[in-house]
């Protein structure tokens, strides 16, 4: 749970207030200099409108160059944004021909496989030599290659599950596959922080959804007999089944599931699970297998695993990973297997080559170093930001370690003070976040060496002075800080 000291939610709030009277009464002045030029409307109401449209107007577009910054090179430690100006007051962006070379602190690349490898860049190569860069066809028509089986099967004994079946996007594999498991007579019973794939997985499925405060076992159970003793609304018939879907790091809070206790709940109700491991698979865990190893949760006991080739691989898709009658199921029900273009074969030989490495059958141990690594350098500097005093939320072990920024103001401030030093770092607003809990979004990588790390902290120090964030007393962070990292050491 999130709370802001009381000057900085006021401020906040006070900040966010001003904008909206302005911007309200700049709408207002602009509809009557405009009042002969919307005429050519001609009946037809205007495409954008509503207070998205508002806070993108009036809000969002003041910052946009602390958006979607175009890079020249991959995303590893260090890399190249290309330079951006605006001559009307950041409406338009312009590229240069400049670039500049930054510390990354904002790519998913957790292990460092998203740079040139000595194992998986050559075998990547060399099946694009093999199978083009798209199979140019859905997997039920000419789209499944050897790559493709390979990787299914390579993900199911990876993960501990019977089966598994793959996809060309992350967001896709929560998105199509909830509305393939359960319709209309089902329950989901979700996590107030899930991603919004699910949350527009559970509303296109036309379940019934019910929403359990995040992390929190008790009132999942409360929820879960409630709904079971009232059963479907109106007809009160038992529910034809029940989904309870969680992650295992939630991306915008960088916080480990309490999978334990949910997975108690769910067998005492006997409800379903789906677990989304899209940044905890090869991220934690002693041997990169996510939260279930490093919780000590058996696979088999987690009905549905979801996972990403986006983070800890280097590669992009998706994958599920059930029973074998599941997986069977999902191939001939699923509409991002049946008719989506399959996985890119590099990107699917990308996968396999990174997964491979983590299981050591490179013939090599830097799968482990590369955890191993992965673990000690999120954990130091977690430490030293909270020693500083910012506000950072998550659990030691995470590798992504969001700071509270709050106040909108200081949000694009922070973004660009540390663009200024060379240090690249993502701002996280709204609608991606609640509209008052605004933050800069750390991801640490194995790639990253311990001067990097350091360079990294010293600017974000200076720039957090600067700007005002540290917003935690420096001694007693510290001191939990400490307790905290020998707990999970």
């Amino acid at each position: 749970m999130v709370n802001p000291p009381i000057l900085t939610a006021l401020t906040t709030r006070f900040s966010y207030g001003l904008i909206f009277a302005f911007g309200r009464l700049r709408d207002f002045f602009c509809r009557i200099l405009d009042a002969a030029k919307s005429s050519n409307l001609k009946g037809y109401a205007p495409i954008c409108c509503g207070y998205e449209d508002f806070y993108w107007r009036r809000v969002h577009l003041r910052m946009q160059d602390c958006f979607d910054r175009p890079v020249a090179s991959a995303p590893d430690a260090w890399l190249d944004l290309v330079e951006r100006n605006s001559n009307d007051c950041n409406k338009t962006l312009q590229h240069s021909a400049e670039t500049s070379r930054c510390l990354n602190l904002g790519s998913y690349n957790y292990l460092g496989f998203a740079a040139a490898d000595e194992y998986c860049t050559p075998r990547v190569i060399e099946s694009l030599k093999n199978y083009s860069a798209s199979t140019c066809s859905a997997r039920v028509d000419g789209g499944t290659t050897k790559l493709h089986t390979e990787l299914e099967e390579l993900v199911a004994r990876f993960v501990g599950k019977p089966a598994a079946i793959v996809f060309g996007m992350g967001y896709v594999t929560n998105s199509a596959i909830i509305p393939a498991l359960i319709g209309k007579g089902g329950l989901i019973v979700s996590d107030s922080l899930n991603h919004n794939s699910i949350v527009n997985g559970s509303r296109f499925s036309g379940a019934t959804i019910k929403v359990f405060k995040h992390n929190n076992p008790a009132h999942l159970e409360h929820v879960l007999r409630e709904q079971i003793a009232g059963g479907q609304h109106h007809t009160h018939k038992p529910w034809k089944k029940i989904i309870v879907i969680m992650e295992g790091i939630y991306s915008m809070e960088g916080e480990m599931c309490n999978l334990p206790g949910i997975m108690d709940v769910c067998k005492k109700y006997k409800a379903f699970t789906y677990l989304d491991e899209a940044h905890s698979i090869g991220a934690i865990g002693k041997t990169g297998r996510g939260v279930c190893e490093l919780m000590g949760v058996d696979p088999a006991d987690v009905d549905i695993m979801m996972g990403t080739f986006t983070k800890s691989f280097g590669s992009c898709g998706g994958y599920i990973a059930a029973s074998k009658e599941i997986i069977h199921h999902l191939k001939h029900a699923c509409p991002a297997h049946i008719y989506a273009t399959s996985i890119s074969p590099p990107a699917a030989q990308q996968v396999i080559s990174a997964m491979k490495v983590i299981l050591g059958e490179d013939g090599s141990n830097r799968g482990a170093k590369k955890l191993a690594r992965i673990r000690e350098n999120g954990n130091f500097f977690r430490l030293e930001l909270k020693k500083m005093g910012f506000e950072v939320l998550g659990d030691n072990g995470s590798p992504v370690m969001p700071i509270m920024l709050y106040n909108p103001a200081k949000m694009p401030a922070f973004s660009r003070e540390c663009l200024r030093k060379n240090v690249a770092v993502c701002t996280i607003a709204y609608p991606a976040t609640p509209l008052l809990l605004a933050r800069a979004r750390i991801c640490i990588s194995a790639s990253h060496s311990r001067e990097d790390l350091i360079k990294g902290l010293e600017v974000i120090s200076k720039v957090g002075d600067l700007v005002g964030v540290k917003y935690c007393p420096v001694e007693e962070k510290k001191t939990t800080s400490v307790k905290k990292l020998k707990k999970f050491q």
